[in-house]
């Protein structure tokens, strides 16, 4: 009887090994396969439409000077590259409304730069007929 065990036991354990699935072969099928999609997505050409350009016109805008505030760290106002008294400010910057009224005004303070001088500063130009726009405050690179 045990030997009829050993010879069932045998059997079973020869079986077991023979159930075994090697995917080596499919692994070489899916290879190829992603190889062959892989050169031949390099080689198709998508086709695709055209747009028509129109031709890059260059256009002359009309030069229209900034009106530049710089108000350094040693509160030092100067108004397009001039150095101004504080309260010359609005005085100068209705005069340059008055010469541009287009002209944009930006305003470049230092990290150091007092508060109520910045404050001043903007004042004035809302003085001087900047009211409907935002100003644009710009920290200055020292």
């Amino acid at each position: 009887m045990s030997t009829r065990l050993d010879t069932l036991g045998r059997s079973l354990s020869e079986g077991e090994e023979e159930a075994e699935i090697n995917l080596t072969p499919m692994l070489d099928v899916v290879f190829i396969m992603l190889i062959f999609f892989i050169v031949t997505a390099s080689f198709v050409k998508e086709i695709g439409v055209e747009a028509q350009r129109p031709p890059s016109v260059q256009q002359n805008p009309e030069k229209t000077d900034s009106i530049t505030i710089k108000i350094t760290s040693t509160n030092k106002i100067m108004v397009d590259g001039l150095s101004v008294d504080p309260r010359a400010v609005s005085a100068l910057i209705t005069r340059r409304k008055a010469e541009d009224p287009d002209a944009p005004l930006a305003i470049l303070a230092g990290k150091r730069a007092k508060t109520a001088l910045v404050v001043g500063v903007i004042d004035a130009a809302r003085d001087a007929g900047f009211r409907g726009e935002a100003i644009p405050i710009s920290p200055l690179p020292e």
